[in-house]
């Protein structure tokens, strides 16, 4: 059941290390169009490191999980890299019930994201 985060909306912000993707609210099924625009557009214009910032998603369903990982694949194939950052609880507890905490990297806050980036 979804959270009470409401609607989906999605901050790009852009910086030397790359570009960080923040949506806020619930990703699911029904709201994912924000997202995927974003990361769409992200990809397209800077595949170099990109960072989704979890810490603003209330609710996170599987329909959101493959858009995410779909991202992942496009800019690995690409040759950038695909990081997630800040996932709470919720967020946290669905990449690791569905065994993608394995496959994607993720990090504590994003300033850690964007500092790996440099090393």
């Amino acid at each position: 059941m979804a959270g009470d985060g409401g609607q989906l909306t999605v901050v790009v912000q852009r910086s030397a290390h790359g570009v960080v993707v923040r949506p806020e609210g619930e990703l699911d099924r029904d709201g994912e169009a924000p997202l995927r625009g974003a990361l769409e557009q992200a990809v397209a214009t800077a595949p170099g490191l990109l960072v989704v910032d979890c810490s603003a998603l209330t609710f996170c369903d599987t329909a959101g999980l493959d858009l995410l990982l779909g991202a992942r694949s496009v800019i690995e194939t690409l040759g950038g890299s695909f990081v997630l950052a800040a996932a709470g609880p919720s967020v946290a507890g669905l990449l690791s019930l569905a065994g993608v905490d394995e496959v994607l990297r993720l990090y504590g806050t994003v300033a850690e994201a964007l500092a790996a980036a440099d090393g």
